[in-house]
Formats: structure tokens, sequence, C-alpha cells
């Protein structure tokens, strides 16, 4: 073991400054951008514009998340380690950071090739096996950038309530970053005709706002995380890593993280599989043009925008947990109403998208701001910092979740005859079974999954005061070394 480094001669660590808050929000801009545009309109391009089928669109998409799932826990641990790059930049960048700014430019390019079409439809094949490479390198590179970015939470700062803070800066962006790219569909959508390039304007447009937001973090924030880890050097142990058998064994036997991952899982999962079915919800079952359908997205993303301040400011006076039940209630009633909404509906639809808002505000703010909790505990309970092996299981299992849910809702409109859109019928009426299929993955589905998320939470054990009793133990060892 190599000696810890003197505390004793560390001045007190500051509060995060503004100009720091600000600069970690903004990092999480290209995340927004482009993962609400995969979600929300990569599966009707494949199936409306590229004319893959539905079944095949759905076998891609569990492919590429099941890829991606297995090598979120590779890159978590390897940059956990922080030594692939070498001792040198390490010491110059840290742990983190050089994965970000590996990642940023061809993260950007993938995403423009994601939206071309290089074969026919009649190349059904070959339109499978493009797009399934493509999704998988830019999952990779997505990977590669998002994970160090979110374990950066835990090593900006160890106070509960700034965590919280931080999280909302985060997710401000985050969710501003997800509006703006929504306006920027809405419009190319208007001004562009031809549906292929329609997506092409927006990957391009969309990959450009997208990078330039990673090298603004790292500029901002490099100079706090290093004082922050210093502190933590300090007091962590600098054995050699445990083997990855034993680290595996040791997340998924850690009581509290489980908890949270299965908080987030059931809060996102209902998150992404509504925004997914979203484009074929407003113009299969509500009758709305396509041009229409961002705003959906809008009234849910703006609402949530307005509401992490509220929230953020309610969960430092009543807590996380109370602040996730408040806003999951109004969740479940929306999610609820849009099973029930029938086409004409227009204005209580958008009615059911605010309410739904309120809810998935606290989606992005509390399971973000419980997990740098549960990784304090760990390193009470390990004397190991391991940030990126539980940011990356908290991705994989939602990841292979959501692969699962989006296989099977597209196969499922595959079976019930789903009618591919033409020029001559660019809005074909669908059958019973697809418009069945279609409510059924927007209302009972992701309302089950948010009840799990209420039964979960209630169960959490990590307090308030808890997390100040886990701050003064890991105190006490930093004294004693």
């Amino acid at each position: 073991m190599n000696p810890p480094a003197e505390t004793s001669k560390l001045p007190p660590i500051e509060k995060m400054s503004f100009s720091t808050k600000f600069a970690y929000g903004a990092g999480d801009i290209g995340g927004a951008v482009i993962g609400i545009l995969l979600l929300s309109y990569l599966s009707p391009f494949f199936t409306d514009v590229a004319h893959l089928s539905p079944g095949l669109a759905g076998a891609t998409q569990l492919v590429v998340r099941v890829w991606d799932a297995c090598i979120d826990p590779v890159i978590g641990i390897m940059s956990d380690r922080g030594n692939i790059f070498g001792a040198k930049i390490r010491e110059r960048w840290g742990r983190r950071y050089p994965w970000m700014l590996v990642a940023a430019i061809p993260f950007g390019v993938l995403f423009i090739f994601q939206w071309s079409i290089p074969f026919p439809d009649t190349n059904q094949w070959g339109l499978f096996c493009f797009y399934t490479l493509v999704s998988m390198l830019l999952g990779t590179f997505f990977t590669m950038y998002s994970l160090p970015y979110s374990a950066l939470t835990a090593e900006l700062t160890e106070d509960y309530n700034e965590r919280t803070s931080l999280s909302s800066f985060r997710f401000t962006f985050s969710l501003g970053g997800s509006i703006l790219a929504l306006l920027i569909a809405r419009i190319v959508f208007q001004q562009v005709k031809d549906p292929a390039q329609q997506y092409m304007t927006i990957g391009i447009i969309c990959a450009i706002i997208s990078v330039i937001p990673i090298f603004y973090c790292v500029w901002g924030t490099q100079a706090r995380a290093k004082l922050v880890n210093r502190y933590q050097s300090a007091r962590v142990e600098t054995t050699d890593p445990f083997p990855l058998a034993a680290q595996l064994r040791s997340v998924f036997t850690n009581r509290p993280f489980m908890y949270v991952v299965g908080i987030y899982l059931c809060s996102w999962f209902s998150l992404q599989l509504t925004a997914a079915i979203i484009p074929y919800f407003a113009v299969s079952w509500m009758g709305l043009p396509q041009e229409d359908s961002p705003l959906m997205i809008l009234a849910v993303q703006g609402t949530a925008l307005g509401m992490l301040s509220v929230w953020n400011k309610i969960s430092q006076r009543v807590g996380k947990k109370a602040v996730y039940f408040m806003g999951t209630g109004f969740w479940i009633i929306a999610q609820s109403g849009l099973f029930l909404i029938q086409p004409g509906q227009t204005a209580i639809l958008y009615v059911l998208a605010i309410v739904a808002g309120l809810g998935v505000s606290t989606a992005y703010l509390v399971p973000w701001s419980m997990l740098p909790d549960v990784i304090e505990l760990d390193e009470l309970e390990t004397g190991q910092r391991r940030e990126g092996l539980f940011y990356s299981f908290m991705v994989f299992l939602q990841k292979i979740c959501l692969g699962v849910a989006l296989a099977v809702i597209l196969q499922s409109l595959e079976w019930t005859g789903y009618r591919h859109p033409t020029a001559e019928i660019p809005s074909p009426d669908q059958p019973f079974a697809v418009l069945m299929a279609i409510r059924l993955a927007i209302g009972p589905i992701p309302t089950v999954s948010l009840i799990g998320g209420l039964i979960l939470a209630y169960f959490y054990p990590i307090t308030r005061e808890r997390h100040q009793q886990i701050l003064l133990q890991l105190a006490e060892r930093r004294k004693e070394l």
C-alpha cells in the first residue's frame, strides 16, 4: 500500500463556484441533444424513412443496447483505474477527462452517419448491418464521454445538498439541450420537405451543438476536480484494484445501490419508453401532423426544466425521497391519462404532458443525486473510490431493460401489421391491433414501472442523517491516516 497523503496541511474545501457548476452542467448538453433525438426519432427514421421493417429496427436497437450495456462496466472500471492513457496524462488530466476528450469528435461524426440511408429498402439486411454497426460505434464513444462525465458528480463535491444542486445544474442543461434539439427538429420538419434530408439536416446541426460543450466542461471543472481529488486520495487506499469478479459481486451486494438502480430503472424506463413511442402515438392515434410530435415532448421537457429548481429547493427541506414521491404521483396520473385520451382531444393531451413534466423533473434530479451518497458508503466499507463502476452498472441495467422493451414494442408493431408511410399516403390508417400496442406502450406499461419506483424509494435506506454519519466516519478515517 502506498502511503496516504497528508490531509492536515490541506486548506478546507470551499463551496463550488457558480462557474464550476455552470461548466459541469453544460457538459450534459451533448448527451441530452443526441439522446433525445435517438430516443424519439431513431425508430420512426428506421421504419418510416429508411423503410427498415419494425422487427429488424427493434432487433437493431436490442443488439446495440446489449452491446452498450456490456461495454459500460468495462469503461467504468477502466476510468476508475485511470491508467489506460499513461501516468503523465493522468497526472495532467485526471481519471475522467481523457476519456471525454478522446470521445468528443468521433461521437459527433458517428451521429451524422446514423441518419444516412446507404442502401435501398429492398436490401433489408444491408440496412440492418449498417445501422447496427454505426449504432454500436456511436454507443461506444457515447459511453466513453458520458460515463466519466457522470462520475464527476462524486469528484466535484462531497456535500449532500451541494450534490443535489450540482445535479440540478446538470439536468437544467440536459433538459435545455433536449428542448433545443426538439425545437430544431420541429423547424427542420417544417422547412425541409424531403424526409431523408430532414433527418440528415437535424443530425449535422445537432452534432456540432453537442461536441463543443464537452470541451468547455473539461476546461471549466478540471481545477475543482483536482482539488477535491487531493482530499479523496488522502483517505482512499491505493492498493491494487480488486479483481473484476470481486468488484462485480460487491456492486450487487450493495443494498442501497440496488435500491437506487431500481428507482432509476423504473423512472427512466417509463420516460424513455414514452419518448420512443410518442411519434407513433401522435401521428397514428391522435392524428397530428409529424411536425407537431416534438411539441408533446417539448411540453414535458419544458415543464421538467422549469420545475428543477423548485424540486431542488423542496429537496433541501424535505429530502430526496419525499420529492420523488410527490413528482412521481403527478407522473402516474399523466401516464394513465394518455392511455384513456381519444383522438381530437389535443388540449387535454398537452395538459397531460405538462403534468407528466412535474414528475419527469424528479426522475432527472433524484436518482443521480442519490448515487454519490451510495459511492461514499462503498468507500467507507471498502476504502476504494469506484464511481465509474457504479455509474456504469446503473446505466448497464437500464440499457438492457430499454433495449428489450423497444425490441418487443417494435416487433409487436410488425406482428400487428404496421403500415409504412409512403409519398402517396404519408399518414396511413393503422389496424386496431397496432393502435392498441401503441397505447399500451404509452399508458399501462410506464404506469406499472413508476409504481415499482415508488415502492423502491420507500425502502431506500440512506437519509440525510445517515449520509452525515457516513461523512463523519470518513473524516475520522482521514484523521487516522
